[in-house]
């Protein structure tokens, strides 16, 4: 059984609100998860297909199986580097502000 991936890094998006489009397409035939991230109102959807179209690509080139024999085996969400940044408070203090990004691997295969 061939697989093929697809990973895309340093996104600007939180881990844990990325996983939410995650968790829609983990395990579903690609023309299924396809149409789930397009209906979706998530940021994280909307960049999670281009990964997942990405990853039915490199399938159809590097393996020759076709779109529709294709399956979403894997998905994940990794935490990339943090962005630290400060909002200022009273009496010359400061609260940190955590600018987090993501790193997405998608995994396709039959």
């Amino acid at each position: 059984m061939e697989v093929a991936r697809a990973v895309t890094k340093y996104i600007r998006i939180s881990p844990r609100k990325a996983r939410l489009a995650a968790g829609l397409i983990r395990g579903k035939p690609v023309d299924f998860a396809t149409s789930q991230l397009m209906v979706s109102n998530l940021k994280g959807g909307r960049l999670m297909l281009k990964t997942l179209d990405s990853a039915v690509a490199n399938a159809e080139v590097k393996g020759d199986v076709p779109r529709d024999k294709l399956k979403v085996l894997e998905v994940r969400v990794d935490c990339g580097p943090t962005m630290k940044r400060a909002k200022p408070k009273n009496k010359g203090g400061r609260h940190p502000i955590l600018k987090r990004s993501s790193h997405f691997t998608i995994v396709v295969g039959e």
